[in-house]
């Protein structure tokens, strides 16, 4: 079974979406994906990268035309729940850590999904503490707890490293693919992604599978 490494930070519209699409490529070859937790402002701060809130400011018909490849993309994968943020950017370093300890403790999965619903699908100001206790506790997680574990050295310390370690292998941004020591950056290049999971079933004679279903507890 191929592993594919998602690495992800929740501030990142394309990657609720990637995640969105993620099941159907998995149900599709058998490739199970691993969900990292980075921060993509220490990603952006490492690589001398900014967002593209910053770098297409001012620029005429670009920003216009990546809405309407966004809107493609959620036509193609009929993504029916996605809103944008008004609180748009939001800084994510407590609910990444969040994530780091979910990891930890064994539920990342329904993490991630309580995360990105919050984010995502009802948005709300996920950096205010309050707020994300009481988004955390309206999805059956123990918000008070969380609020507590983020604050482990342990914890912190190994975002710091799951960030580092990301960049190192060539991340400069959210959402980013690693299919073995292969890297692909961005939700447009799922496609990719998929092609090499499957080349890499051929290689070593796996046959993808045709239409399983994936269990939810997987996901992360």
């Amino acid at each position: 079974m191929a592993i594919v490494e998602f690495h992800f930070d929740f501030g990142s519209p394309n990657a609720y979406l990637a995640h969105r699409v993620i099941p159907a490529i998995e149900a599709r070859t058998g490739a199970r994906f691993r969900y990292v937790p980075v921060l993509l402002g220490g990603v952006f701060k490492a690589t001398n990268n900014r967002s593209p809130a910053e770098t297409l400011q001012g620029i005429r018909n670009k920003p216009e035309y990546e809405r309407l490849e966004t809107e493609r993309f959620i036509r193609r994968h009929n993504i029916v729940q996605f809103r944008r943020n008004p609180f748009f950017p939001v800084n994510t370093l407590q609910i990444m850590r969040g994530a780091v300890a979910a990891e930890f403790d064994g539920f990342l999965p329904a993490y991630v999904e309580a995360m990105f619903h919050h984010m995502w699908e009802e948005p709300k100001k996920l950096d205010e503490p309050e707020v994300i206790r009481a988004a955390l506790d309206a999805s059956g997680i123990d918000g008070a707890r969380m609020l507590e574990r983020i604050q482990d050295p342990v914890v912190k310390q190994q975002l710091i490293r799951n960030t580092e370690q990301s960049v190192a292998r060539g991340t400069f941004g959210s959402p980013t693919f690693f299919v073995g020591d292969e890297i692909w950056f961005g939700k447009d290049r799922l496609r990719d992604v998929e092609e090499s999971i499957s080349n890499l079933s051929s290689e070593s004679g796996v046959e993808p599978r045709s239409g399983s279903t994936r269990d939810a507890s997987r996901r992360g």
